[in-house]
């Protein structure tokens, strides 16, 4: 029989935060200001509880019945949303913020979709409770007695749905059923353990999450495609210190939002990951960018169809 316990590949990339990338990918998500601050003093207080404590001392002394509320939440915070909304994006970088304000290191482990496994019998169950383990076991480290987390951790799961699928699904495999029990039993033991942990799960089909994963949730942000404002921060930055005018830049947006014979406009990774680089290389390397040309290549450009969450 295979031993499953080894743990390569669990995890993608972990790092600790902050660090100055992490910083400057966060300050380019354009128009989330109200998520990113929601998010970050969620996960401040999931990880270190000993900050919300002095602030009800300073401003609410009497109300620590009002505080329990927020510090029994289990540590998970739900993103969901379109495709190419920026949740990931800020999921992955949010820790930097958290560990700034607390003044501690964060360390970030997203769990590797291998966690599903290759069908073994067993094999999903065991790889998600492993990857428990380890969150469990890092964050018992930074846990303090009296006072501020020495430390703090983020367990992010993206497309969350691949792992903690509702199991009121007739087609669902006995063991997807197990890996979704393996995930519940792993969060409410990270709860009962008061520990300086936080778990980001990511997923464009939040109906497709089981409904206990969904009742742990301390929160569930949901992610839209930007508006007028935000896709027009996002091209203001890149192309008026150009040249372009208000006008043509006007025009950029329009292009990018929704039209008569299109009922969405482009994702964030539309812009910034296709649109914006694709004009770029266009005029590389013997013209400059023009707004003209721009436009034109906006209109050429089909976004990222809306994921239909059913």
């Amino acid at each position: 029989m295979s031993d499953f316990k080894n743990l390569s590949g669990l995890f993608e990339n972990s790092i600790i935060l902050p660090n100055s990338d992490s910083k400057e990918r966060l300050q380019k998500l354009v128009g989330m200001d109200d998520k990113i601050n929601r998010l970050k003093n969620m996960i401040s207080v999931l990880i270190n509880p000993h900050g919300l404590n002095q602030w009800i001392s300073k401003h609410h002394p009497n109300a620590t019945s009002l505080m329990d509320t927020v510090l029994r939440r289990p540590p998970l915070v739900i993103l969901a949303g379109d495709v190419g909304s920026g949740k990931t994006e800020l999921a992955e970088t949010i820790g930097d913020a958290v560990a700034r304000q607390e003044n501690i290191d964060i360390t970030l482990l997203p769990l590797s979709l291998s966690a599903r496994g290759q069908g073994r019998v067993g094999e999903m169950t065991q790889l998600v409770s492993s990857a428990f383990e380890q969150a469990f076991s890092q964050a018992s480290k930074f846990k303090s007695t009296s006072g501020a987390a020495r430390g703090g951790v983020i367990l992010l799961v993206d497309e969350a749905d691949a792992l903690a699928q509702s199991r009121e699904s007739e087609q669902m495999h006995h063991e997807d059923r197990a890996g979704v029990n393996a995930f519940i039993r792993g969060i409410d033991r990270l709860a009962n353990g008061k520990l300086p942990v936080a778990v980001i799960m990511c997923t464009n089909r939040l109906n497709a999450l089981d409904p206990a994963v969904r009742r742990r949730s301390a929160d569930i942000l949901i992610f839209n495609r930007p508006d007028d404002m935000q896709r027009m921060e996002i091209l203001s930055r890149c192309f008026k210190d150009i040249g372009f005018t208000s006008l043509e830049l006007k025009a950029l947006v329009d292009a990018t939002g929704l039209t008569t014979t299109r009922k969405y406009g482009f994702t964030y990774s539309d812009l910034t990951q296709r649109l914006l680089p694709t004009v770029i290389l266009d005029a590389y390397p013997n013209r400059p960018m023009t707004a003209s040309r721009a436009i034109e290549i906006t209109r050429s450009i089909l976004p990222t169809p809306p994921f239909n969450d059913r």
